[in-house]
């Protein structure tokens, strides 16, 4: 069979190298809604931080006269692949509680004074919020404090974010 080429399926995604081809890395970003642009970012899970956080950024949010990105990071569960022994991957695990919280924050009343969107993303709690906040060009990321044996054996969200970010990183105890 040689010289014969099987042709590429249309709709297959090309992989390009993103340190070669830079501006292929901004196509591929997500694109954002330019109303949130210097938005306010905020952590939401439901948890009573995140709700006080929730609602010094709707104050924020009001003051600044911006928009409000409230992000909810699911789960990912680490899982090793065995084929080969590649390193572990990550898998995504089936997340309902982001619809519930989008349902619960449809239904606050006290969000109904500035505008608002509800975020998804799945991973590492900081990287992700710092990574909305990069997206929108945040004016702050807002975060509950973690409370507990588990915030002080692995470091906070709260602490871990205020090291890394690139933006100012408020927490609301």
């Amino acid at each position: 069979m040689a010289g014969h080429e099987i042709p590429e399926p249309a709709d297959r995604k090309r992989v390009v190298d993103h340190e070669t081809h830079p501006e292929a890395a901004e196509e591929t970003r997500h694109s954002c809604d330019p109303a949130f642009q210097h938005g306010v970012v905020v952590g939401f899970d439901g948890s009573t931080s995140s709700e006080r956080a929730l609602a010094y950024a709707i104050g924020m949010a009001r003051r600044l006269g911006s928009g409000l990105i409230i992000v909810h990071v699911a789960n990912r569960l680490p899982t090793t692949v065995w084929a080969g022994c590649e390193p572990p991957v990550f898998v995504d695990v089936p997340d309902h509680r982001t619809e519930v919280l989008g349902l619960e924050l449809a239904c606050a009343d006290h969000l109904a004074e500035v505008p608002w969107i509800l975020v998804e993303r799945g991973g590492d709690i900081c990287h992700e919020l710092e990574e909305v906040g990069r997206e929108y060009a945040a004016n702050a990321i807002v975060v509950g404090s973690t409370h507990g044996l588990v915030g002080r054996i692995f470091g906070s969200v709260a602490g871990r974010l205020a090291r890394r970010a690139q933006r100012p990183v408020v927490v609301i105890p």
